[in-house]
């Protein structure tokens, strides 16, 4: 699906827009602050950028000039958000290198209209980009041909998890991990029924086997939600990135594959809950050195869902309570978790 980037200082405007286009299937991110949306942009590529032309600190053309210095975003289209009185603004825009602009007021058939056409001449609509999209962050689901797969079986959705996350695996192997407590033949029996049925569930070419290894068809091509936050994670641990980046990153995480019982998806589990506790606290950091105490407040106090032991988030977490004179300090101080409702 096309991923839209919204940039608005009015906060209503901004859920507006971000609205109606969820409602017809795009992913979309916002931001209130342009300066706040060129840190996202180091992390999210969005095939369409619309922005308000009038805003505090750095304007809509301002903000175009900034996106268009960065080579890997100088072709990303643009779309400006403009009143009748700014068309001397979006003038300028255009030869700045916008490729839109969406007068307001605007209906929501106006924008989505205006949307499409733009992602069209750009080569993209809400039914292209990738075939397949597999997400197992907080879900368990794969989009294939922008249809939800009706799975055959429930297992055969887990093998198909499996195969992604090891690429190459013979049948032993699967079988092991998928059905540890049966016997060596009756997990054989089950791995190559449940083989059977991912690929009337996909296509019959989706899984590739050679020298008694099953792979994942490259043809494919999937796009994994788990790779993409683990390859984000990576940027994070080797370059230092903004919080408003981590803040983005915080929110890719979820529980992998709720519901699945394996020990393999348990591992993975525990690999990925590193990654994020890592990034909660490079977050929680920031926040505290930039004065932002009650974000920081909020990344201790989801690190402690996860790991509820860890000494130095409890700290984290009552420091940065102190700061804004919340009561709950006293509670953190005791390490007494409340996590009745989350900080607002």
């Amino acid at each position: 699906m096309p991923r839209i980037l919204v940039v608005d200082d009015d906060a209503a405007i901004l859920k507006l827009v971000s609205v109606i286009l969820a409602r017809v299937g795009h992913e979309v991110r916002t931001s209130t602050h342009p300066v706040e949306a060129l840190d996202l942009l180091q992390v999210f590529i969005p095939e369409l950028i619309i922005s308000d032309v009038v805003m505090p600190y750095m304007t809509g053309l301002e903000f175009l000039e900034e996106v268009r210095k960065h080579e890997r975003l100088a072709a990303v289209p643009f779309m400006l958000l403009s009143s009748h009185a700014e068309r001397g603004d979006v003038r300028r825009g255009m030869n700045l290198g916008a490729d839109d602009y969406l007068p307001k007021p605007f209906t929501p058939q106006d924008l989505t209209t205006a949307v499409d056409a733009r992602l069209r001449r750009a080569g993209l609509s809400q039914q292209d980009g990738v075939s397949l999209e597999a997400r197992a962050l907080g879900t368990a689901q794969v989009v294939w041909k922008g249809e939800n797969v009706q799975w055959v079986s429930r297992k055969a959705l887990e093998l198909f998890f499996y195969l992604l996350e090891q690429r190459e695996v013979t049948s032993w192997e699967a079988a092991e991990a998928l059905w540890p407590e049966k016997d060596e033949t009756r997990a054989s029996s089950l791995f190559h029924t449940t083989l059977h049925r991912l690929r009337k569930s996909l296509d019959n070419d989706a899984v590739g086997s050679s020298n008694r290894r099953y792979t994942l068809s490259p043809e494919l091509a999937p796009e994994y939600d788990v790779q993409r936050f683990e390859r984000l994670a990576d940027q994070a641990d080797h370059h230092r990135m903004g919080l408003e980046e981590l803040r983005e990153l915080v929110g890719l995480y979820g529980t992998f594959l709720p519901g699945v019982d394996s020990p393999w998806a348990d591992d993975v589990r525990s690999r990925l809950e590193g990654r994020q506790l890592g990034i909660l606290g490079m977050a929680a950091r920031l926040a505290g050195e930039t004065g932002k105490h009650k974000d920081a407040a909020q990344f201790y106090q989801r690190s402690l869902t996860i790991d509820p032991l860890n000494e130095a988030d409890w700290s984290g977490l009552a420091k940065s309570l102190e700061q804004i004179d919340d009561p709950r300090a006293r509670l953190a101080m005791r390490r007494e978790a409340w996590w009745i409702s989350d900080l607002d």
